[in-house]
C-alpha cells in the first residue's frame, strides 16, 4: 500500500522565521512593559529631588549648546549609611523567609495528600487551593482585619467558648503579618510542589515498603529527594514577592513592622522623593537577583528533566 506524503514547501521555508516571530512576542512584551520602565526607574535614581513636575531633575541638560551630564550618587550612598534602609531590607528578608518556611511546613502535607488522592478528589482539592485567586487580593487581606482585631471574629469566638477571658493582641502585630503572608502565598508553594509529587512513581514507595523501610525513612530517602526541585521552585515563588510586599504589612502590621515595600511607598507618596524611592527599588531588585537566578536555574533544570 502506497503512502501519500503531503509537502508544503512554502510553509517549510517560512517556518523558522515564523517560529522566531512567535518567540519574539513575549520578549517584546517584557521589553516594553518591564525592562523599559525599570530603565526609567534607574534613570530617576541618579537624578536629584526638586519641587515641580516631574519631581526630579534631568540627567542631561543643554546649556549654550553644550550637553551637561549630572549623575547624583548621594541616594545610593545614603542607603549604605542610613540604618533605616538596612533594617527595612533585613526585616523584609526575615519576614519573607519565615513566611516561606511556614508555607513549606503547611503546604508540603497538603500537596502530598492532593497528589496521592484519587483523580476525581484531586481535581476538587486543586480547585479549592486555587479558589482564593477568584477574589481580589486586597479584599482577602482586608477580611483578616475583621478576624484578627480585638473585637473580631476569632477573639469573640474564643471568648464565647470560655477559652480566653481577654482578647489576643493579634491585629497590628508581626503575627498578623505572618498569618496574612502564609494565607496569601500558600497556593504559590502548593501548586509547583503538587506538580512534582503527582508525577512521582508510586512503585518506588511500594518497593521501599516491601524491603522493610519505615514510612519516615521512605519519605526522607525517596519522596523528599524526588520533590526537591518542587520545594525550591515553590519556596522561591513565595520568597521573591514576599520580600517586596506592601499591602499585607500596611493593613495587618503595626508601626514597627518595617518592610521595604512600605519604605518605598513612603518615599514615593509621603516624601515625594522619587530619586530616593527609585534607588531603594533598584537596590531591592539587585537583592532579589540571586533568588530570581536560582528560580530560573531550577525552572530550566525542571524543563530538561521532563523532556
Amino acid at each position: 500500500m502506497k503512502t501519500t506524503r503531503w509537502k508544503f514547501p512554502l510553509m517549510t521555508r517560512w517556518w523558522p522565521a515564523g517560529r522566531s516571530l512567535v518567540i519574539a512576542g513575549p520578549y517584546l512584551w517584557l521589553l516594553l512593559f518591564f525592562f523599559v520602565p525599570f530603565l526609567l526607574v534607574v534613570k530617576i535614581s541618579f537624578a536629584d529631588q526638586q519641587m515641580g513636575i516631574p519631581p526630579y531633575t534631568d540627567l542631561i541638560t543643554l546649556k549654550d549648546g553644550v550637553a551637561n551630564f549630572t549623575f547624583d550618587l548621594t541616594h545610593y550612598a545614603f542607603l549604605l549609611t542610613d540604618s533605616l534602609y538596612f533594617s527595612a531590607y533585613l526585616n523584609s528578608i526575615k519576614i519573607a523567609a519565615i513566611s516561606t518556611l511556614f508555607c513549606l511546613v503547611i503546604g508540603y502535607p497538603m500537596a502530598y495528600y492532593i497528589a496521592r488522592s484519587s483523580p476525581r478528589i484531586r481535581n476538587l482539592l486543586m480547585v479549592a487551593v486555587m479558589l482564593p485567586f477568584w477574589t481580589s487580593f486586597l479584599i482577602r487581606v482586608y477580611a483578616w482585619i475583621g478576624i484578627l482585631k480585638n473585637n473580631g471574629l476569632l477573639n469573640n469566638t474564643l471568648m464565647s467558648l470560655g477559652l480566653i477571658h481577654t482578647p489576643f493582641e493579634l491585629y497590628h502585630t508581626n503575627i498578623a503579618v505572618y498569618i496574612g503572608m502564609v494565607y496569601s502565598y500558600l497556593p504559590f508553594l502548593v501548586m509547583p510542589l503538587y506538580a512534582h509529587l503527582v508525577k512521582m512513581d508510586v512503585a518506588l514507595l511500594e518497593a521501599a515498603y516491601d524491603l522493610g523501610a519505615k514510612p519516615w525513612k521512605t519519605f526522607v530517602h525517596i519522596t523528599l529527594p524526588l520533590s526537591k526541585n518542587g520545594i525550591i521552585a515553590g519556596c522561591l515563588l513565595v520568597f521573591i514577592p514576599a520580600v517586596g510586599e506592601y499591602v499585607i504589612p500596611e493593613l495587618l502590621g503595626g508601626a514597627n513592622t518595617l518592610m521595604i515595600g512600605r519604605v518605598m511607598w513612603d518615599e514615593f507618596f509621603s516624601n515625594a522623593d522619587w530619586p530616593m524611592a527609585s534607588a531603594v527599588t533598584c537596590a531591592m531588585v539587585l537583592l532579589l537577583l540571586v533568588p530570581m537566578m536560582l528560580f530560573q536555574h531550577f525552572q530550566t533544570k525542571q524543563m530538561d528533566e521532563t523532556r
